[in-house]
């Protein structure tokens, strides 16, 4: 599978997680016995799968239950059934309150005979329901199971689809005129049948039961790194031999994972605030109003305060029993009581978690490169100061050579010309009797500098290198130009994956070509690829991915010695890698920087002037109505305060998108108007 184990166990030296040993936690305890409050009238036909618990205004609950039969099934707190929505056989459900829709429940069901998702939206209060599927959407294998996610930055809503044969499909959902849409944005995997998931809004964590093997953790987030994280596993570790169903208690401070151990019929609760330690088990015996659980499979528990008997939320199993397949519900002040749990303050599901990171939206985006696996990397922009709209992206295939695109992203040009790491532009360069705007990129077929002039006209690139220009470095890597003001000299600093960068001035070789002549070397004790040159200010900026960024003299006899301007360990907002650097210019001396933070996939703003003051991070998140994904794992990118007409007039921030997950294609970069960032962060824009 591929996956990383994250953490030990002290099981007899095997692999293992933070919930597995009982040595961890003091040693095995007979589970809690515990009986529940009610329980649902048995579905038509034995075939409960999951259910949910959704509150009310009026007071109380609404369980909405999914069956095989019957579709989706209706049941007020008390268990008696109150009516269905024709779904199909529905093997999962789960809700959502005001996402895409704004004042309804969205309810999706994944039928197991069509193997589809299919969309409503429900009144709780009235039990009015609509199917708003604007289309069949099939998830492409035979279904086992269904979970929600909301994105707490900007609430998009996703689907998670579970297979037979561990498939496990991400689709954004969108809200069209037709109706809600889908789109396939992500597949995991677990090795055998995934059977049940819940997702956590707040966190961003996905749990998934992997039937024969035990309970994983994944982020949610469709563009973050698959590492999964394994909880609990089958013989292992608590579970006796079948994972069953997952559901997640949200209260806060008091934050738990329930999983159902199906074989045993017991359920475990881990403490999600304590890295998913185990905090003891629990059955359900027979009790005034319910029976005892034979069978313990899918879960679902809510913190909201329903009634007085459920003050502190509640807990719903899927049972399993002689007198039929229905759902139990359970106080979680009674769990809490019994295994000595904290408490916490409710979470109404009506109100959704809301994070503080600024967020923007991509307008468009590049055709994908034409390979798989890591291929772009870093974007330049030539501007047409006769007409801006003609302006130019070029971008580097890391894997192959240089792509040139409009400002829609449409290819002009592809050049063959080797493995183009990193790409820079400079107006201004003399060359005969003409002046040029200048292209160069760092080329890791034959680690040379390769140089182009770019023609006006045409909008292409026009190879005016003066023979190979060698780089003398293994594997050069990250790029730059500089402009003196001071001399009106063109210079190209490059970095080097094992740390110095070097300085060459560009100059007329005499016979319309241009040669490149070292400078000057200033040296790092670790990889540096992104680079940046302030041309007004004399000023070079270097990321160094593992530490942080750096600021030197870019004048050759600038001397060697940078000066820090902030590093991983002392900015929180700062995951590494640190990669690409742009420079937005207001005038005056003034503007700003972005970084592109890749591990945590964001970007975060520093001041251009004074001592670079660091003012905040964005996050480029997906745009559902568009269907375009958001940006993740940036390598290089590029912004620019010039104005190139329409959503442009302030200017443009683009990004190579290391991820790009909807539809599922090459790697491309993404185009983000610079007045979101500016909106989104409290930033100047120059007009």
């Amino acid at each position: 599978m591929g996956f990383a184990m994250t953490q030990k166990i002290c099981l007899a030296g095997l692999f293992a997680t933070a919930a597995l040993a009982a040595c961890a936690n003091g040693g095995d305890s007979a589970p809690s016995r515990l009986s529940a409050l009610a329980e649902t009238t048995p579905t038509e036909q034995s075939d409960a799968n999951t259910a949910i618990i959704l509150p009310r205004a009026s007071g109380g609950g609404l369980i909405v239950g999914s069956s095989e039969s019957a579709g989706i099934e209706l049941y007020a707190l008390s268990g008696d059934r109150l009516g269905s929505i024709p779904a199909g056989a529905v093997v999962g459900v789960d809700a959502r309150h005001g996402a895409p829709s704004a004042n309804a429940w969205v309810v999706a069901a994944l039928d197991g005979a069509t193997n589809q998702l299919r969309l409503f939206e429900l009144d709780v209060e009235t039990g009015a329901r609509s199917e708003r599927t604007a289309r069949p959407l099939p998830v492409g294998f035979a279904a086992e199971s269904l979970c929600l996610y909301r994105d707490a930055r900007d609430q998009t809503l996703y689907a998670f689809a579970l297979g037979a044969a561990g498939q496990i499909s991400q689709f954004m959902i969108g809200e069209r005129e037709s109706g809600f849409d889908a789109t396939l944005v992500r597949e995991l995997r677990v090795a055998s049948e995934a059977s049940y998931c819940v997702a956590d809004d707040a966190s961003g964590d996905l749990y998934v039961a992997e039937q024969g093997v035990g309970f994983w953790r994944f982020d949610a987030d469709p563009e973050a790194e698959i590492v999964p994280q394994l909880i609990d596993a089958a013989r292992l570790g608590r579970i006796t031999e079948e994972a069953g169903g997952l559901a997640v208690y949200n209260a806060g401070a008091a934050s738990y994972l329930v999983g159902s151990d199906a074989s045993a019929n017991q359920f475990h609760v881990y403490d999600r605030n304590n890295d998913h330690a185990y905090v003891g088990s629990f059955t359900l015996g027979a009790g005034a109003n319910a029976g005892s659980v034979e069978a313990a499979g899918g879960l679902n528990a809510s913190s909201f305060s329903f009634s007085n008997a459920l003050p502190q939320g509640a807990l719903i199993a899927t049972d399993e029993n002689d007198d039929g397949t229905n759902y139990k519900l359970i106080s979680w002040a009674d769990i809490a009581a019994a295994l000595n749990l904290a408490t916490g303050a409710a979470q109404d599901p009506r109100t959704p978690p809301h994070s503080t990171m600024a967020t923007v939206r991509p307008l468009t985006e590049t055709v994908p490169v034409e390979t798989d696996g890591d291929s772009a990397d870093d974007p330049a922009i030539w501007v047409d100061r006769d007409n801006p709209s003609r302006s130019i992206i070029i971008g580097t295939q890391k894997q192959s050579g240089l792509y040139v695109y409009d400002l829609q992203g449409a290819v002009l040009q592809f050049l063959p010309d080797g493995r183009m790491n990193n790409v820079d532009v400079r107006d201004g360069f003399r060359l005969g009797d003409q002046t040029v705007s200048l292209a160069v990129a760092s080329n890791r077929t034959s680690d040379t500098l390769s140089i182009y002039r770019i023609d006006p006209a045409t909008r292409r690139l026009v190879d005016v290198a003066d023979g190979a220009q060698p780089t003398d470095f293994v594997d050069p890597y990250g790029l730059c130009m500089y402009r003196s003001a001071r001399s009106g000299d063109t210079y190209v600093f490059v970095t080097d994956s094992n740390g110095p960068v070097r300085q060459w001035r560009l100059s007329d070789a005499g016979n319309g070509r241009v040669r490149a002549s070292v400078v000057r070397d200033i040296p790092f004790a670790s990889q540096t690829e992104g680079c940046v040159a302030d041309d007004e200010a004399g000023v070079l900026y270097v990321a160094e991915e593992d530490v942080g960024l750096w600021r030197i003299n870019a004048e050759p006899d600038g001397g060697v010695t940078p000066t820090s301007v902030t590093t991983v360990a002392a900015n929180g907002a700062l995951k590494d890698d640190l990669e690409g650097i742009g420079l937005y210019d207001i005038g005056g001396g003034r503007g700003y920087l972005v970084l592109s933070s890749q591990g945590n996939n964001t970007y975060a703003v520093f001041r251009r002037e004074g001592t670079n003051e660091y003012i905040g991070s964005f996050a480029v998140i997906a745009d559902a109505a568009r269907g375009i994904d958001g940006v993740s794992e940036t390598d290089g990118l590029e912004v620019l305060s010039v104005n190139l007409g329409g959503p442009y007039a302030g200017g443009v921030f683009v990004a190579q998108d290391g991820r790009n997950i909807a539809p599922q294609q090459h790697q491309n970069f993404k185009l983000v108007p610079w007045s979101a960032i500016a909106e989104a962060l409290g930033l100047e824009s120059r007009r």
